[in-house]
Order: structure tokens, then C-alpha cells, then sequence
């Protein structure tokens, strides 16, 4: 009998700036997709860009798997969603994102984090 993985909501706040950071939130939210867990990444501050097409090319990281492709395993798996406030700073709406991502605030991401036994993770 397998235990089952609790929920894990991640939300990255760095974006190009940040290369490392970014990229381990997104390492993890796949790895965890990966091992079956029910994973939530929310895209807040710089990570708001990445929502869009084309954008999460724009992160290059040396040994690292390219972010478009992290995105997209997150995406058939898990939940991604763009912070409200952080989305409307750059003008970025729900007909702007990729296919698959919401747009929603906070309270949503306290809901998340909240639920029983969830774990969350802040880069």
C-alpha cells in the first residue's frame, strides 16, 4: 500500500534576475509532478512574465533543464497560476497566459497552502 503525497504549493517571486532560484522552484514543481504529488505553482513578482508564450525561453541556465520544458510538465500535471496584483502590474490578463494558466490572488494561494497536510514552498 503507497502512501499518498501530500500537496505541495510552491511560489517562485524571482524571474531572470534570479536564474537560480527560478529555476529550482520550477525543478521541484516538476519533480514533484513527477513523483505524483498534487503540486501548485504559483508565479508571483518577476515570475508573472513567465506565464506568457515564449517567455520562459528567456531563462538560460547552464546544467539546468530549460524552463519551457519544466513549465510544461507542471502544466499536464499540476496547477500553475499568476498572481493577481503581480499579473496587473505588467499589464498581463487571463487571455494573455499560456493555455492552462490561471489568474487568481491571494486568498486562493492561503486556501492552498492551508489545506490539510499541504506544503509550501517559498524561492
Amino acid at each position: 500500500m503507497s502512501t499518498p503525497t501530500r500537496p505541495l504549493v510552491i511560489k517562485t517571486t524571482s524571474g531572470t534576475d534570479r536564474p537560480e532560484a527560478t529555476n529550482q522552484a520550477f525543478t521541484v514543481a516538476a519533480a514533484a509532478v513527477a513523483a505524483g504529488a498534487s503540486v501548485s505553482l504559483w508565479l508571483t513578482g518577476e515570475s508573472a512574465w513567465f506565464a506568457l508564450p515564449g517567455r520562459a525561453d528567456d531563462l538560460v541556465l547552464e546544467h539546468a533543464t530549460p524552463l519551457a520544458e519544466l513549465l510544461a510538465l507542471v502544466l499536464e500535471e499540476g496547477t500553475v497560476t499568476v498572481c493577481t496584483q503581480c499579473a496587473a502590474r505588467r499589464s498581463i490578463g487571463p487571455a494573455d497566459v499560456l493555455p492552462g494558466i490561471r489568474v487568481a490572488g491571494a486568498a486562493v494561494f492561503v486556501e492552498e497552502s492551508l489545506a490539510p497536510n499541504a506544503q509550501a514552498l517559498v524561492y
